[in-house]
């Protein structure tokens, strides 16, 4: 069987850059915090990177201090500040904030005091896009770098967070951007790593390989290379409302990341499909990676107003840009099958 992976907003296979740039790194002795040559020489490769992800991040007077996860630099940024959020944003958000912002039906927020605000740049399960207000104090864009067109510098953001293996780099190593003169209270202290914000040993092998992953997915953002995931997402979404006359797109008419649909047919629980299109040979998500595994509906869609039936029937497609149009159609073609079989089975 050829599978078929479809749940790239979960994570992205590793880019050859970012492999490249790992094999390299792993040749490197010396601990970054060194003063020999072999430490200035690993002190290099990270500080390479740093260079590469604030190029690529539109990071410009900012500082990029590196972490193991973009939950890691969540908790950074956030602890004891007292935010607000809305329940729309990643658990890592909300578990720092309070959920006292109100989402609409497409899932968009309104922050009416952005400096006590964070708010994400870019759902991860609808694929929603933010226009961030100036002066936001956070802002999740670890689903928007990469996909789409994205700077620091302009995004009117205080701080943001980012994740390498959205985006091509390994698993383990993320980010947080800081505006310069922004500061955080270090929650690792120890050997001062990280201009005295993240202590710890550096992992360089991660960090390479999320210089090289960033630079090479602004490169492809920058080509327009999503355009044409655009269109393959434009038209799954067509072929399934044509086929089923009882599912709901979520914010479909919004504007939303090239490569996301999050659709659901009430009832056909999120669980069920997603085993039945994993035996189909399809990886596709209930949502979040991080909360699809609870048998419960998405927490995201209930912010929005669904009910549960709904909330706990609808499955994500995130697609890459090494996903095809004929991948699609299989999948297309294999879920209005199960489809059909469960409205026979219902009626």
């Amino acid at each position: 069987m050829n599978r078929v992976y479809l749940d790239y907003n979960a994570t992205t296979p590793l880019r050859p850059e970012a492999k490249s740039a790992m094999v390299a790194a792993m040749e490197v002795t010396g601990n970054p915090s060194s003063v020999h040559a072999e430490g200035r020489k690993a002190k290099a490769i990270v500080e390479t990177a740093r260079r590469q992800v604030s190029d690529a991040t539109g990071a410009s007077g900012a500082d990029i201090i590196f972490t193991s996860s973009a939950t890691e630099a969540a908790a950074l940024a956030m602890a004891g500040q007292g935010y607000l959020c809305a329940a729309v944003e990643h658990d890592c958000v909300t578990a720092w904030a309070s959920e006292a912002l109100h989402a609409d039906k497409n899932g968009y927020v309104h922050a009416e005091d952005p400096k006590n605000t964070s708010l994400q740049q870019v759902n991860s399960e609808t694929g929603v896009i933010h226009t961030l207000p100036e002066g936001i104090a956070l802002s999740d864009v670890v689903q928007a770098f990469g996909k789409m067109p994205y700077a620091f510098s302009w995004s009117g953001a205080e701080r943001a967070m980012i994740s390498g293996h959205k985006f091509g780099a390994p698993k383990g190593v993320g980010a947080l951007i800081i505006r310069k003169g922004i500061e955080v209270d270090a929650r690792l202290k120890g050997g001062g790593q990280e201009m005295g914000r993240r202590s710890g040993t550096e992992n360089v092998v991660g960090i390479a390989g999320m210089g090289a992953a960033a630079a090479a997915a602004a490169r492809d953002v920058d080509a327009g290379l999503w355009g044409a995931v655009a269109d393959t997402r434009d038209w799954l979404e067509g072929y399934l409302a044509d086929a089923a006359d009882d599912i709901q797109i979520f914010a479909r008419d919004v504007d939303r990341l090239p490569n996301t649909s999050y659709f659901s047919v009430s009832g056909w629980k999120s669980e069920t499909q997603v085993m039945q299109m994993d035996l189909a040979g399809f990886a596709v998500s209930a949502g979040s990676a991080c909360s699809s595994g609870k048998v419960v509906g998405s927490k995201v869609l209930k912010a929005m107003g669904c009910d549960d039936d709904t909330a706990s029937s609808a499955i994500r497609i995130s697609m890459g840009l090494e996903t095809t149009r004929e991948e699609v159609e299989r999948f297309a073609d294999t879920w209005i099958e199960h489809y059909r079989r469960y409205k026979q089975r219902a009626a």
